[in-house]
């Protein structure tokens, strides 16, 4: 798609609140995951009960998004930042994304995007929460990191929130009622750290955070179609 057509960071609006179809999106698709795959979380003690947070992890494929919403608490809302390079040629997922929101376009080849970091700083002044992979892509294999971006460092020390590291587990290649292992690890309060201090702790959190895996035996139904679903 041509890059004239992509659309501007601040394209959806953020709040602390959600709205009535993200709502019923997470009614629907909850039971949804539950059936496909079988989940296994630590950590949900150290999700704040109030406030907001900038919630950062370790990426591996399409579920994770959906793993974080589908734990995360429904608010304060999560907004993901992710690049619709490919999301806005599928139609319906894209109407998806418009109608629901929590959603802030990040276009990689646009270069200091000042809209893109007001529009941030803004979601985190109404109290909206944030989701960032701060590897920018897929990591390369389970349990293997890329080095992270500062982006969420700079985001969280500015609004003054604590960022909440979370570190995911068999979500790189996926089957039907696969176990996915989520560790949700304590809160890095943010005043007085400096970026590339608080990017280095974050990275270190994440990777302890991550379970070793081994590659369950046995039958793997769907193995491809739910690997690459989206």
């Amino acid at each position: 798609m041509a890059r004239a057509a992509l659309p501007a960071a601040d394209l959806l609006p953020v709040d602390r609140r959600a709205n009535l179809p993200y709502r019923m999106v997470r009614l629907v698709a909850a039971p949804i995951l539950r059936v496909l795959f079988r989940f296994e979380v630590e950590g949900r003690h150290n999700i704040p009960r109030a406030g907001n947070y900038v919630v950062i992890s370790n990426h591996l494929n399409w579920l994770d998004e959906f793993a974080l919403l589908y734990l995360f608490p429904v608010e304060p809302r999560i907004h993901f930042l992710a690049d619709p390079t490919i999301l806005v040629t599928r139609r319906f997922q894209w109407w998806l994304i418009r109608t629901t929101g929590g959603y802030v376009p990040v276009v990689r080849d646009r270069k200091a995007d000042r809209a893109l970091f007001s529009h941030v700083d803004r979601c985190l002044e109404v109290g909206g929460a944030v989701a960032i992979f701060p590897e920018a892509n897929y990591g390369p294999a389970e349990g293997e990191l890329l080095p992270f971006h500062r982006g969420f460092a700079h985001f969280s020390i500015k609004a003054g929130v604590p960022v909440i590291p979370v570190g995911l587990s068999g979500t790189k290649d996926l089957w039907l009622r696969k176990r996915i292992k989520v560790v949700i690890g304590e809160a890095i309060q943010t005043p007085g750290r400096a970026p590339a201090e608080l990017t280095d702790l974050a990275y270190q959190k994440v990777t302890d955070l991550m379970p070793p895996y081994v590659e369950p035996g046995g039958r793997k139904l769907f193995r491809s179609r739910l690997t690459h679903l989206f």
